[in-house]
């Protein structure tokens, strides 16, 4: 997928809160959105090196979007508009996945919940599809969530619901960067969502997971990944 726009290079310098974070540009603090409202405690560290976005709209209150940070050498997006975006967009192409499906529809309600993703023929959908975007990586390991997500367990339930109730689901988990070599729950941040990942697991719910290469022009699936649970 091409990120497309004016992007520039900025140093973090703190978090306001979730959305807002103060950056240095050409040495001139500027305050900018940050588009993921986890923590990304282990990213966004005083001193770090990040890409920018420059705002197509210029009447924003913030000018750009901190969209990429640099863990080393390691390039990470950490928008989370991105995942489910550049998911629907491959599976269009119909190479994802071994699926048999004419179309594809996005934010589609099911139940209680809301699917990013469902796939159907004809005028009939036959599979929910939930997308997590991942920015956390430990020696190797990708780690979902960084941070307790309610609304994460609630989804992989209704997941499993709804293949009980004969609909094809599953989960896919993106990494927003290429230096993963294996996906597991981080229990330690959040439990319960890897028990709800494990009933879904257990009831029939499809585990995906792939890294990504991350330039500042463009962020495509590279490999798929062990899902560990």
């Amino acid at each position: 997928m091409k990120i497309d726009g004016e992007k520039v290079d900025g140093i973090f310098e703190k978090r306001l809160n979730r959305f807002v974070a103060s950056v240095k540009i050409n040495d001139k603090p500027e305050y900018v959105h940050v588009p993921n409202s986890g923590r990304l405690k282990e990213l966004l560290t005083p001193g770090a090196r990040v890409i920018l976005q420059k705002a197509l709209n210029s009447h924003r209150k913030y000018p750009y979007d901190l969209i990429m940070v640099y863990k080393g050498n390691t390039l990470v997006s950490i928008d989370s508009t991105l995942p489910s975006r550049l998911l629907a967009s491959e599976l269009s192409k119909k190479k994802l996945l071994k699926l048999d499906y004419d179309w594809v529809k996005t934010e589609v309600p099911c139940g209680n919940s809301r699917f990013d993703i469902a796939l159907g023929n004809d005028g009939k959908i036959f599979y929910y599809m939930e997308v997590k975007g991942v920015t956390l990586v430990e020696e190797g390991k990708a780690l979902f969530p960084d941070a307790p997500t309610e609304r994460g367990a609630k989804h992989m339930i209704e997941l499993a619901k709804a293949k009980k109730e004969g609909f094809g689901a599953g989960v896919f988990f993106v990494v927003q960067r290429d230096d993963a070599e294996i996906f597991s729950p981080n229990d330690s941040m959040d439990e319960n969502f890897g028990k709800a990942l494990r009933v879904a697991a257990n009831a029939g719910v499809e585990l995906f997971a792939y890294s990504c290469r991350v330039t500042q022009d463009e962020v495509v699936l590279l490999r798929p990944l062990p899902v560990q649970l």
